[in-house]
């Protein structure tokens, strides 16, 4: 069993920055694909980057391209959500997810096995 815990989340102005972390249980993360995911009030979850195992496969969402980057530390078990040039559109709630079976990025979300509780932000304009 893997569990998953954001944190960083929080209040910030239109064109701020924040950064996410989710820190995973266990010691098989460095074998995980970790996605980060949000919700928007009354939307589906939607994706919003991932990286594969060794971290030189990353993907995004169009909407967040050139704003946001992913990053992880294997030796912390840490994947991380830089968030730059915040706009209120991203207000949401943040989860972190893991799939353990491959180990690639996907932006399936039923690739995902794992997932954290999720962090609130929210960018006031």
């Amino acid at each position: 069993q893997v569990q998953l815990v954001e944190s960083g989340g929080g209040l910030v102005q239109a064109g701020g920055s924040l950064r996410v972390s989710c820190v995973a249980s266990g010691r098989t993360f460095s074998r995980y694909a970790m996605g980060w995911f949000r919700r928007l009030s009354g939307k589906e979850r939607e994706f919003v980057a991932g990286i594969g195992w060794s971290g030189t496969s990353i993907y995004y969402a169009d909407s967040v391209k050139g704003r946001f980057t992913i990053s992880r530390d294997n030796a912390k078990n840490t994947v991380y959500l830089q968030m730059n040039s915040l706009k209120p559109e991203d207000t949401a709630v943040y989860y972190c997810a893991a799939e353990s079976r491959r180990g690639m990025v996907t932006m399936r979300i039923n690739d995902y096995d794992y997932w954290g509780q999720g962090t609130q932000v929210t960018v006031s304009s």
